[in-house]
Formats: C-alpha cells, structure tokens, sequence
C-alpha cells in the first residue's frame, strides 16, 4: 500500500528521503519505489491470558527493502507502537545497512502491547502466536527478526523455536539477538552501545573536543545508553547526566557509571541515585555538555527545546530523536549530529555476524567480534565525515547521500520485475 497518510515520525523519515531524492536527481520511478513499504502485514491475534481470559492483540510486520538482499529489523513490544511507527524504523533499517555496507533490506515489527504488564507465560503465548502469524513471511533467506524495545534474547529464542518447530528442524538464522547456546553471537547484547561510544570518540576527535575531559549527557539508560556510559567513562570522559523513564541525575564534576549501574540494578531505575542533582528526561537535552546522547525514543529534541541544546556533538543513539524542524536549527547552530543510521548501527552489525556465523555453523571469537566491528563502524564513518566535508554539507545528509545511493543502484541493476 502506497504510503500517503502518515504521523510526525514518518514525516520527517519522509522527508529526508525527499530532500535526499532531490540532490541525487533520482529518476521518478525509483522515488516512487523507495518511498514506499514493499511488504506490510498487519495481524489480529489472540492470547490466552493466566487469568483463562482471552485478550486480542495486534501486530505489524513491515518490509521496505529487499533490494540488496533479506530485510532486517527488530520487534518491538510497546503500548502506543504504531504501522506509521514500524514503516518509519523500517525505512531507516534500509539505509542503516547500506550506509555500512551489510547485504540488507530493512524492516521492523511491533505488537501493541505493555510487556511490563504481562507475565512471562503471556509473553511467551503471545511471542509464539505473533511468530506463527508471521511464518509466510520472515525466513533466513527473506526477513531475520531481531530484538528492540520491549524484546530481548527470551523472546528471540521463542521465536527461533516457534518457526523451527513448524518446519522440523532448527532454523537458528531465523532471527538474531538469541542466547548464545541457540547459536546467538558473542558481542551481540553490547554491540549498539559499542557503536555509539566509538561514533562519541570519533566525533569527538574529528571536532577537536579535550579528551578526555569531553562532558558527556546520556538520555537513556538501557540496553544502549547504558552500554554508551559504561565504555566511554571507560574511555575516560566525564558523564555528567544520565536519565530513563523513571528520572535522572546531573553532576556536573562527573556521574560515577558504575556506582549508578549498580544502583538502577538495586532500585530499577535512575531516579533517586544519591550521586547527582536529580533532573527530568526533558532537562536532561539541555545540560551544559559537550556531547548529548540521545538513546531513548525517537521525537526528543524538537523546536520546543532545540534553541536551549548545549552540546557541540550528538549522536542518536536512539532512532529518529530529532525531528526534522529541529535538525535544521541544529545545522544553523553548526551542532553537529552523527546520525542514527550510522550510530547505532553496531547492532544490525553484528547482527549480520550472527546470522553468517549460524549460516556456517561455524562461531567467533569475541575479539573478532569487535575487531571487524570496529573495521566497518570506522570505514563508514570516514566515508560519511569526507563525504560531508567535500560537500560541505552535514554528516546526516551525507550518510543519506550514500545510503539511498547504493539502495537506488540496487533496485536499477535489478530492474522492475513485469
């Protein structure tokens, strides 16, 4: 179904691709191709709750790309999750992989529901029923499920079950993110966080900031955000705001990551941590720092808030945290914003690791995790930063540039099947 209604988030994935399409002069028909979803499913399931009730659910499967091989893209578990939602993340998985060259399309899934509110037998119920729902779809060879918001190893590991059951043997390939004794990857849980501390060191280096006395604020504190602290605390810059869903906290002489990791694990979450002022997420944008880490949910910094950043660096680490208004402003103010599509891209990385190790029956090191991690992390983003600096333009148009680019010679070297 051609894309033609559609909320905030898609508008602005929308249009960076406009805006994109226009400076490569791309020829109509592939606009009209690469602006919309190849695939979408959209299911109503039911579970049967503990209670004996039985409680619908709805889900969605997109698919926006398969031009430059399978797509790829988590599922994501959260009460306001939307289709409009699901094609945005699903169009930024497509250029996500091409920007560091990984033989994927994109795609993203969702099921509206509050996991924090199911027990782990609904959870598994409805995992397997969203699965089986999925089945004619997804595949090793067609389109390889991952973890995202609200999913995590458990839930891969009863997908890659409920779809090898159906078939009668084990299909590990089926999905990424799973325990490494189903044949998951060494590296995989910590790779997005990796990803987004090596983009801070980089950044901050190619813009000449003091490290390691470079201030760093982190919205998020999770699988990503929390990994991006650990690591470039380790690294040795100054974390001086940390926040999540419950609340933050703000030192400006420095947060002590590790005391903090301990207490969220303690009092599961940031609010309360007796090592800083305490601060909102929304307060958490505008701290004096030199790096701002936005690694929660997309929508963050908008014209609202945009005027009062302090940061000289961001680096999404969420996906779409800055709207399209705002990043215009941003770009005005000489902020500079390494892109989501590069940033975290440690994940999908290393979720192609993982689906090539099960392909081979044949596993890695976790230090060649990393190392080839590292390899395609920097080789992109040298592309992207030289690719910004000839054209003097910012590094998101620039990795947009170079992703929609080999995406478009893609589907033109396949041509339109009649």
């Amino acid at each position: 179904m051609a894309i033609t209604e559609h909320g905030g988030f898609l508008d602005t994935v929308l249009s960076q691709f406009d805006h994109t399409a226009a400076r490569l002069n791309l020829d109509p028909a592939l606009r009209v191709v690469l602006r919309n979803c190849k695939r979408e499913l959209t299911v109503n399931f039911p579970v049967q709750m503990d209670d004996g009730t039985v409680k619908m659910f709805t889900g969605h499967r997109v698919q926006h790309s398969q031009a430059r091989g399978p797509s790829k893209g988590g599922i994501r578990y959260h009460p306001s999750v939307t289709l409009d939602e699901a094609r945005a993340l699903a169009i930024l998985m497509t250029w996500k992989c091409a920007v560091v060259r990984l033989p994927f399309g994109g795609a993203k899934g969702a099921v509206m529901c509050d996991p924090h509110k199911l027990s782990a037998g609904e959870i598994e119920r409805l995992t397997r029923r969203f699965t089986a729902e999925l089945e004619p779809i997804i595949g090793p060879d067609s389109d390889i499920p991952a973890p995202d918001m609200g999913t995590g190893m458990r839930e891969m590991a009863w997908m890659m079950d409920t779809y090898s059951m159906h078939r009668g043997y084990s299909v590990p390939a089926v999905v990424t993110g799973k325990p490494i004794d189903l044949g998951g990857s060494e590296g995989r849980q910590e790779a997005t966080g990796h990803g987004v501390a090596l983009c801070v060191s980089e950044g901050a280096k190619r813009l000449h900031l003091d490290w390691p006395d470079v201030r760093v604020a982190i919205q998020g504190f999770g699988n990503v955000g929390g990994v991006t602290a650990r690591r470039v605390a380790k690294l040795g810059a100054k974390v001086v705001a940390i926040s999540d869903v419950s609340g933050g906290a703000y030192n400006p002489n420095g947060l002590d990551v590790n005391n903090l990791t301990r207490y969220v694990q303690e009092h599961n979450g940031v609010s309360g941590f007796p090592g800083g002022v305490p601060i909102t997420n929304t307060q958490l944008l505008t701290v004096d720092c030199d790096v701002l880490v936005p690694a929660a949910m997309e929508g963050q910094i908008t014209l609202q808030n945009v005027d009062q950043i302090k940061a000289r660096l961001i680096v999404e680490g969420a996906n779409g945290p800055i709207d399209a208004a705002a990043d215009s402003v941003l770009a005005e103010r000489r902020i500079t914003v390494i892109p989501d599509i590069l940033a975290n891209a440690g994940g999908v990385t290393v979720s192609y690791f993982e689906w090539v190790q099960d392909r081979e029956s044949y596993f890695w090191e976790e230090d060649e995790i990393y190392r080839r991690l590292d390899s395609i992390l920097l080789r992109a983003f040298d592309e992207i930063w030289n690719h910004a600096q000839n054209l003097g333009i910012t590094p998101r148009d620039a990795a947009l540039l170079l992703a929609v680019d080999r995406v478009a010679k893609a589907v033109q070297a396949r041509g339109l099947y009649p």
